[in-house]
């Protein structure tokens, strides 16, 4: 079954017990936007009402998890009030809520790379599953701005300070490898698998005592709740700054005219 959008931009799908959420952009490497946002958080809700479903998968349409946000908007959200800038902020950083403190399993698959706030989303998940040759990537010091949707939480808390500082201030890509030395990735497969074995798991976690895995998802989440949305908080404003400010102007002119930044 797929419920579809008059924009099909998010697909819901139900496998057996699991829902998958497909970013469906696949034109722009399934760049967000603020409708999807809604769109995800509707399928949530969905998800977590039925009680047939046991678990969720996040994946991306095509061969690529997610490339984050549009820098295009980006680009026009710049040019309003440092309130309202916080405030879009705002409607990913209630996404990301839903997922990192969600009772049902997580499980994020990725194919490509999952760049920007999409690595985030994909942090935010429970487990990750990725392809081999996949990476991730946070770049947004190179259009001179800071992580935001929990990115820099995450970081924090799942990488030792210098690997996190390494994806954090140089922004390049990142083989996932790296990241499942580190314990944050799960499953390495091989490329056009990753869904298949996100899948595979969200069966098993079927078979298992569902509401003992929502208990335990409770006391997994418990200790660092409270600190993870402080962190959102400065994120979402020291970003609300940043999209305002020369530097950014520079990186974003920079990347739509395909050369290098001059900060």
């Amino acid at each position: 079954m797929t419920l579809k959008t008059s924009a099909d931009i998010v697909l819901a799908e139900t496998h057996g017990a699991t829902r998958v959420l497909v970013l469906n952009r696949p034109d722009k490497r399934n760049a967000l936007e603020t409708a999807m946002y809604v769109l995800m958080e509707r399928y949530l809700d969905e998800a977590l009402a039925d009680p047939a479903i046991a678990n969720i998968v996040l994946t991306g349409a095509g061969n690529f998890f997610c490339s984050g946000g549009d820098l295009e908007s980006l680009a026009t959200r710049a040019a309003l009030p440092v309130e309202e800038r916080a405030n879009l902020i705002e409607r990913l950083h209630s996404l990301v809520r839903k997922l990192k403190f969600c009772p049902k399993p997580v499980i994020a698959a990725i194919e490509g790379g999952a760049a920007g706030a999409g690595a985030s989303l994909a942090f935010a998940a429970d487990l990750i599953v990725a392809a081999q040759g996949s990476y991730v990537s946070m770049a947004y010091v190179k259009a001179g701005l800071v992580p935001d949707g929990g990115g820099s939480a995450f970081l924090a808390q799942s990488l030792p300070h210098q690997l996190a500082a390494e994806v954090a201030l140089f922004g390049g890509r990142l083989p996932v490898e790296r990241f499942a030395a580190a314990g944050v990735v799960n499953r390495v497969v091989a490329p056009g698998t990753a869904l298949q074995m996100a899948l595979e798991m969200g069966q098993q976690l079927a078979e298992g005592p569902r509401e003992s895995q929502a208990a335990i998802l409770e006391l997994l989440d418990g200790p660092d709740r409270e600190a993870f949305e402080r962190q959102l908080e400065r994120e979402k404003q020291l970003m609300a700054i940043a999209l305002g400010g020369a530097e950014a102007a520079e990186g974003i002119a920079a990347f739509k005219e395909k050369r290098a930044a001059r900060f």
